[in-house]
């Protein structure tokens, strides 16, 4: 995959998926969330947004592993959970980061035991999430990404108030939105949550694509 000063080893086993180019999400955010700034990515439903976090959380955390998460990844279900967790077992075969995901129908007392023998990247749901975080206290100093995935669905079961609660809960991160479409509430949540966010909407580009056919 061509992506300016991407970690060879991650770039390795995107090549032993099938992932050889990058789709133009990939292309356009690549070093705007490599650099560390916040940002709102809008994008429609099947355009590889899940992809894009997991190819993005490996780029940067790779190299070193560590006690404390230094990714955290919102979605909105044990489904996603899953499907999140294997695209990290095929993309980071030689990267090798620590990948733990929780869910509401899990086991709260081994997420806690498992979370605190060391990770890298913590996946979780807002209902799971929000109770390890108001119960356990965990190190979010090392933390370098927050990301939210599929922010819309979480929205509608009006889940802002816990996602709210973790974000302030940590001081400094880089934080990420990705949702399908703009809304009031989508709006307001990156609002309250970003700081001089970049924004990408790839909706956008489709609409002008489907008009210069016309």
């Amino acid at each position: 995959m061509k992506l300016k000063k991407i970690n060879e080893n991650l770039q390795k086993a995107l090549i032993e998926n099938g992932l050889v180019e990058a789709n133009a999400m990939q292309q356009e955010t690549f070093s705007t969330l490599k650099s560390g700034a916040d940002c709102l990515i809008i994008a429609p439903k099947a355009s590889g947004k899940t992809t894009t976090i997991v190819i993005n959380v490996i780029q940067r955390l790779a190299g070193a592993n560590e006690e404390s998460p230094r990714a955290l990844i919102v979605v909105e279900d044990k489904a996603k959970v899953l499907a999140m967790e294997e695209l990290f077992d095929k993309y980071n075969r030689y990267t090798k980061l620590e990948v733990y995901g929780v869910h509401d129908k899990g086991d709260m007392d081994y997420d806690k035991n498992y979370i605190s023998t060391g990770i890298d990247v913590l996946i979780g749901t807002p209902n799971r999430l929000s109770e390890m975080f108001s119960s356990a206290g965990y190190n979010v100093n090392r933390l370098k990404m927050f990301i939210i995935d599929d922010t819309d669905p979480m929205l509608k079961l009006r889940h802002e108030t816990k996602i709210m609660r973790i974000s302030n809960s940590i001081a400094k991160t880089q934080r990420i939105i990705f949702a399908e479409q703009i809304t009031e509430r989508i709006d307001l949540l990156a609002e309250k949550m970003l700081i001089e966010p970049f924004e990408f909407d790839f909706d956008e580009e489709e609409e002008e694509e489907e008009e210069d056919t016309e």
